[in-house]
């Protein structure tokens, strides 16, 4: 079923289309630099992740086939890419540290590592400003695809959003790494529609991580079957049952026509995204903020006070049941937890990756504080990364009241992180992987992607891992 009067096949078409004729003269100076932006902060907290169960569990699934494309932080060890892409990808979600969007996605950890992958099996390799094109490609069609539906626009319900569109941006993005033409180019977008999808009720779990990897990697093998001849439904973005399954407000539009002499109006040039400043659901940043300036208050109010004198703490936040987790048990369900991030923001005056550990989990003063939090869900505060808001209201026991609100928290794409900051973030977390020097290397390369001819420096140092030691350096130290 086409789902409104325009010709049959054109939607589809139009994607195919722009996928294949997107150039790199196309790429303007805001979308390199949200993009560089976007592949610093994804590295980072995809280093980071190289640290936590999920990543070793998936590496360990993994490792049982032959090798070819880097893993993140493992020297010495490769995979096939679309295994590489894989496990690369469970990095970045690992934590919930990776950047969103609007409508609601995480959208660079299921295209990073696909094309990162991929780059580094090619014969030719690629140069920063093609690698640059290729992702922000995946970028696009993500931030397209999200806006065929009013749906998309809400903290998602029923399916997590990298599993529906990433995989469409990570067959997109390494479809133009490929230079594959426009018909092969839908091919891979419907051979990749099949792997979309995963429920929101493995959110706050160890599988949500797998969501982006699984992302990364259906991606990248609907490019590589489309390469080989595979075809799908040349329709998928067209139809009801296409694409549209996941949306049932879909109401899907053409893409403008691309020519080698046209300016091309990217998504990101438009709408920017939130980099988070803690590993947790982006709505807790907003519970975040407003408790440190509640906490603020209070304190300037009475010094010396102790902060058992709490006798209730009301949080006004929008509807969304897989955040609002009471006590929760495990550190995925404290990175979704409003009550959690409320109680460690005001115990602690921050949130910071040592708070989900199971020391800090399991304090005496963190669990009392737990159950004097209620939690209210005004009208008029929507379940939107767009529009949403926090109100906490903090009661003591000698009857005081301190209230703080936070309409946009710093990390949002309305008060996006300094690039100063943004960059003390990478080094904190690639830091816990890498040694200072490789750190700045990364740095470095990133900032002149769109310059550099040989982008291979930059997989090449997200191998290194400074606890460990190549098998061959190993060797090579044996026999010394």
């Amino acid at each position: 079923m086409v789902l409104f009067s325009i010709p049959f096949h054109e939607i589809t078409e139009s994607f195919g289309a722009a996928v294949s004729c997107l150039s790199t003269s196309h790429l303007t100076d805001e979308v390199i630099r949200r993009s560089k932006r976007m592949i610093l902060d994804t590295l980072g907290v995809g280093l980071l992740g190289t640290s936590t169960p999920v990543f070793n569990t998936v590496l360990q699934c993994s490792q049982q086939a032959l090798e070819n494309s880097k893993v993140w932080g493992r020297p010495g060890l490769s995979l096939p890419p679309q295994y590489a892409a894989f496990v690369n990808g469970v990095a970045v979600h690992s934590m919930d540290f990776d950047d969103t969007w609007h409508p609601a996605t995480h959208p660079s950890g299921a295209v990073l590592p696909a094309v990162l992958a991929l780059a580094e099996t090619l014969p030719v390799k690629p140069s920063g400003l093609e690698l640059l094109l290729a992702f922000s490609v995946g970028i696009e069609v993500q931030g397209r695809l999200l806006r065929f539906s009013k749906e998309a626009h809400n903290i998602p319900k029923r399916f997590h959003p990298p599993a529906v569109v990433g995989v469409m941006g990570s067959a997109a993005a390494t479809a133009k790494l490929l230079g594959l033409p426009a018909a092969q180019s839908i091919a891979a977008l419907a051979i990749a529609c099949s792997s979309a999808g995963a429920p929101m009720a493995n959110a706050a779990t160890q599988t949500k991580p797998l969501h982006m990897g699984n992302a990364a990697r259906g991606g990248l093998e609907a490019t590589q079957l489309a390469l080989l001849g595979l075809e799908g439904n040349a329709q998928i973005l067209d139809l009801e049952s296409g694409f549209g399954a996941f949306y049932p407000d879909y109401v899907p539009h053409p893409l403008a026509e691309v020519t080698p002499t046209s300016r091309y109006r990217w998504v990101l040039e438009d709408q920017n995204i939130a980099q988070k400043r803690f590993p947790a659901h982006l709505g807790m940043h907003w519970v975040a903020d407003a408790a440190i300036e509640a906490r603020a208050k209070f304190l300037d109010k009475c010094p010396n006070a102790d902060l058992s004198q709490i006798k209730k703490i009301t949080l006004r936040v929008p509807t969304s049941r897989y955040v609002d987790c009471p006590l929760p048990v495990s550190e995925h369900q404290a990175r979704h937890s409003f009550q959690f991030n409320c109680c460690t923001a005001l115990l602690d005056g921050e949130v910071t990756v040592e708070s989900f550990s199971k020391s800090q989990m399991i304090r005496s003063a963190l669990k009392e504080m737990l159950l004097k939090v209620q939690l209210e869900n005004p009208q008029d505060n929507h379940s939107s990364f767009e529009k949403m808001y926090c109100e906490i209201a903090v009661e003591t026991t000698q009857g005081e009241m301190f209230t703080a609100r936070c309409n946009t928290f710093y990390g949002h794409w309305r008060k996006p992180l300094s690039h100063v900051d943004l960059v003390r973030k990478f080094r904190a977390n690639a830091s816990t992987v890498l040694s200072a020097e490789v750190v700045e290397g990364i740095i470095y390369t990133v900032d002149h992607l769109d310059t550099n001819q040989d982008c291979s420096m930059l997989w090449s140092y997200m191998h290194f891992n400074k606890h460990m030691m190549d098998r061959n350096e190993r060797r090579s130290s044996a026999l010394a």
